[in-house]
């Protein structure tokens, strides 16, 4: 069964929240190797929240995602990416789209950017309508207290970036990552395990 909620709520001046994480070299050797996630929260000291917006989903395919939670039709008159949005909670879906669209589960991400908690979106998107950019994950990452804030500062784990809809909502995964390090001005050629340190 799969249910679509939220672990944080993402508030603070300080907060990356609406960003993108950007996988350095010194994951490469771990399950985040060349992912870009979207942090849909992110509370300094207290935890953040994201979605992998670059790891295609093989199994199950969205037809079987749908018929699973009962959402006709299927196969949807509208087809939408569907991502493996992080290690924790599998089972839990996540509708990352744009914010021409809002229901009563609705969490505001940023000025273009929503996450839904609700199955309306997804009923919706199978009909032909719903948001303009939709995605929708299955899992999610998270983190806890200072744990982010280490792993960008300390460990050298990540280069945040802005987020584009192509980056977020395009169906060509296998680009993304290369496309996030050009918005921060990175050739992944030149980008050493060291990265942050002179």
């Amino acid at each position: 069964m799969y249910t679509v909620m939220f672990p944080v709520s993402p508030t603070s001046a300080d907060s990356l929240t609406g960003s993108l994480l950007v996988a350095s070299p010194a994951l490469a050797d771990t399950p985040f190797a060349r992912t870009v996630i979207f942090l849909c929260a992110h509370v300094p000291g207290e935890g953040a929240m994201g979605l992998i917006v670059n790891r295609r989903l093989p199994q199950p395919g969205l037809d079987d995602v749908l018929e699973r939670l009962g959402i006709d039709p299927v196969p949807p008159r509208r087809r939408i990416a569907l991502c493996a949005g992080g290690p924790v909670d599998g089972g839990r879906g996540f509708v990352l789209h744009s914010s021409d669209w809002a229901g009563d589960s609705s969490l505001t991400v940023d000025d273009g950017t929503t996450l839904t908690a609700s199955l309306d979106v997804l009923r919706d998107i199978a009909d032909g309508a719903g948001p303009r950019n939709a995605l929708l994950a299955l899992g999610h990452a998270s983190w806890r207290d200072d744990q982010l804030e280490d792993e960008i500062i300390r460990r050298n784990a990540w280069l945040p970036a802005p987020p584009s809809d192509e980056i977020l909502f395009g169906l060509d995964h296998s680009t993304k990552w290369r496309q996030a390090l050009a918005t921060i001005n990175m050739d992944p050629l030149h980008l050493s395990h060291h990265v942050g340190h002179a």
